[in-house]
């Protein structure tokens, strides 16, 4: 087994103390710490980063940490803990950014319309609390659009997906040629090819219906970005094989 190394070491024991969390303090921990959207009343600034320690449930973190200790380890034992760390939190970032940026565009148009049909702040801050509307707003925005704003006003973002993808990312411009199993079917499938696959399949639950659950996939996208951004512009400037230690 690979032996793990010290920051992903480090990130393992902090998802696992704010799992814990969760179990023992329950929803008041997602409330101080999972990311809520920007003009959600429950939203704070440090929940661009604290998201990326919690999870939903034993699932969810253990394949996420499954994840990080496989991509992540070797990635760290390339660059040195420094250069790791800023590449796993910048791409949990841009994660983030990514998933936000969707919800505003969701919120925005409904607030639009809302404007033009000539709701009043009140009514419109009641319909985020509440999801009650006059009728009239119903039938002229659609139960469609109002949904997924309202759904996206009172989002809570948590998990290590994000930046995981990231580290995904990585490791596959990296290691193109590394052979991962897949579970279902359980066949060989070189990294290069693998995570683009599951790349396509986030853009496609993302903008279809089908999605499996409630997956930010554009969270995933977003940390995918990211880092094929980062590793580009390292690869650009012939950065990659420096170390960040000091």
């Amino acid at each position: 087994m690979r032996n793990v190394t010290e920051t992903v070491k480090h990130l393992l024991i902090i998802n696992g103390i704010f799992f814990l969390a969760t179990l023992t303090l329950g929803d008041q921990v997602y409330d101080w710490f999972a990311l809520h959207y920007p003009e959600n009343p429950k939203f704070e600034i440090w929940q661009l980063l604290t998201h990326m320690f919690m999870h939903g449930d034993i699932s969810h973190i253990f394949f996420n940490m499954f994840g990080l200790w496989m991509f992540g380890t070797p990635l760290e034992q390339m660059w040195g803990k420094q250069k790791f760390i800023f590449f796993y939190i910048s791409t949990g970032f841009g994660a983030a950014a990514l998933q936000l940026l969707l919800y505003y565009y969701q919120v925005d148009i409904v607030n639009s319309a809302f404007t033009e049909l000539g709701l009043t702040a009140s009514q419109i801050n009641s319909f985020y609390k509440t999801a009650e509307l006059p009728n009239v707003a119903i039938n002229q925005i659609g139960e469609v659009q109002l949904s997924g704003a309202f759904n996206a006003f009172r989002s809570v973002m948590v998990g290590a997906s994000g930046a995981l993808y990231g580290v995904l990312v990585g490791f596959a411009m990296l290691f193109p040629n590394a052979q991962l199993m897949l579970l279902f079917p359980p066949i060989p499938v070189k990294a290069k090819f693998l995570v683009p696959i599951l790349i396509l399949a986030d853009l496609f639950f993302g903008f279809s219906s089908y999605s499996i659950g409630p997956i930010a996939h554009f969270a995933h996208v977003g940390g995918a970005i990211t880092g094929l951004a980062m590793m580009w512009y390292w690869k650009k400037n012939e950065f990659n094989n420096n170390r960040w230690d000091l």
